[in-house]
């Protein structure tokens, strides 16, 4: 047997929040202060591990209880943090517009939709019962527990890989609106895309982003572009929406020979 290259996509691994539902990631950054927003699309017990190793955040922490946080200390943050999550979730759980479309045109192409998040299976369970009510349902669902490490690492895309039968990552694309994200798709060997104006970057509900003067958004894209720079994105896309003129480029860049990880 001999190999050749894939000539088009066959899966597209999606992100969730600031991806596909909650314009703007507000769910994963309610329960803490705006600092949250740094580390976002990591797993959450290494996002509050993060955010309790930034200087500021752990000098108040000292100055509270006498000592920076320990692992200790993150794991029981953490476990408060789950029950808050879920609640979050719940008023957070929009489809952003035009997802639904966009994810309709790639199946009619023949790509499946797998899908990954920095949240626990018990925090995922609920997201994903919230958007099925909006017409959602992806093909395979990972959530940061079921690996042994989450984003940026590579694990949760390759097990969407092999749960969707995908026969080489360089067929498949990974979107996401975090450098984690990112990183976690470039590791993997996929295409990526990377969301500017739907997320955690951008950080404002679509009536917000659509109310941005074409100067402010401008200046926004540019701040954004830059922030995802060294992770490295083939594409830099405002919203989902915009999904489909990627896709159309990968597979004609796919029928040219030419594979994500030389690019």
């Amino acid at each position: 047997m001999n190999y050749s290259n894939p000539t088009q996509l066959q899966a597209a691994i999606l992100d969730w929040a600031g991806t596909v539902v909650d314009f703007g990631s507000f769910a994963p950054t309610q329960i803490f202060v705006e600092e949250a927003r740094g580390p976002m699309g990591m797993g959450k017990w290494d996002h509050i591990r993060t955010l309790c190793d930034q200087p500021q955040v752990a000098e108040c922490y000292r100055q509270v209880f006498g000592r920076t946080p320990t692992d200790d200390d993150v794991t029981a943050i953490y476990e408060r943090f789950m029950p808050l999550q879920i609640e979050k979730i719940v008023e957070h759980s929009a489809l952003i517009p035009g997802a639904l479309d966009t994810i309709a045109n790639l199946r009619q192409q023949g790509i499946k939709i797998g899908s990954c998040f920095g949240y626990p299976k018990q925090v995922m369970d609920k997201v994903v019962e919230l958007a099925a009510t909006h017409g959602y349902i992806a093909d395979h669902v990972v959530a940061t527990d079921e690996v042994p490490n989450g984003r940026p690492w590579p694990a949760q895309a390759l097990v969407n890989v092999i749960a969707l039968g995908i026969d080489d990552v360089a067929a498949c694309v990974k979107i996401d609106d975090a450098v984690p994200g990112i990183l976690e798709g470039r590791r993997a060997g996929m295409w990526t895309v990377a969301l500017i104006c739907s997320g955690n970057a951008l950080g404002l509900d679509y009536e917000g982003y659509r109310a941005l003067s074409s100067d402010n958004l401008a200046c926004e894209r540019k701040r954004i572009h830059a922030m995802f720079e060294g992770s490295r994105p083939h594409y830099m896309i405002d919203t989902i929406t915009d999904l489909p003129e990627m896709i159309a480029d990968i597979n004609k860049r796919l029928a040219n020979a030419e594979m994500p990880q030389t690019s």
